[in-house]
């Protein structure tokens, strides 16, 4: 099936999506990379705000190449997201429902996303400038200092992606090679 979903979004948007299904996300969208991700765990031990609400948003891991002129943003495509696997449970407990990767989650992802009603969709690896054509606008929000990793708030239209995990606990990781190779053993 495919969904089109704007962000922020609820648990009930976001339950009827099951692993392998499609998404066209619109709305707001930050960027946020392992860096980020360290400064937010910096900020949420010391009682300190994070730069952006985080309920009901989602997270894209990706730290995007200078835009040409002309262009909002450049190459957007996603970065490896276990790197993100030690600060991601915190943060879907605190209201995150969306992170937007590519690659395999651990554990304690999986049952974070279950637990909190949330998803992980993956972006198109290798397909940067596709992925970029979806970005209306772009505002650096923090950490300019941190170059392409800084926090970014991105506004996209029909962002193109895929649902991994789902809140029922699907993995497309792993019902996607079973489902292949059920139908090769025929």
């Amino acid at each position: 099936m495919q969904y089109k979903l704007t962000t922020p979004v609820t648990q009930a948007d976001l339950a009827p999506l099951r692993a392998g299904d499609t998404v066209l996300l619109s709305g707001t969208v930050y960027t946020a990379r392992d860096a980020a991700h360290k400064r937010m765990m910096e900020r949420l031990d010391k009682g300190e705000p994070l730069p952006f609400p985080l309920e009901g948003a989602a997270v894209y891991y990706v730290g995007p190449t200078p835009e040409r002129p002309g262009q909002v943003i450049g190459s957007a495509g996603p970065t490896t997201s276990g790197r993100m696997d030690a600060y991601s449970p915190r943060l879907l407990d605190l209201g995150l429902s969306i992170m937007i990767g590519k690659g395999a989650r651990n554990q304690a992802v999986k049952d974070a996303v279950v637990r909190n009603g949330a998803v992980y969709l993956a972006a198109l690896g290798g397909a940067g400038a596709l992925m970029a054509e979806s970005v209306k606008s772009l505002e650096i929000i923090c950490w300019e200092d941190l170059g392409c990793e800084a926090v970014r708030k991105l506004e996209v239209e029909n962002f193109p992606l895929t649902v991994i995990l789902d809140p029922q606990g699907g993995d497309l990781y792993q019902s996607g090679p079973a489902a292949y190779l059920a139908q090769a053993s025929r």
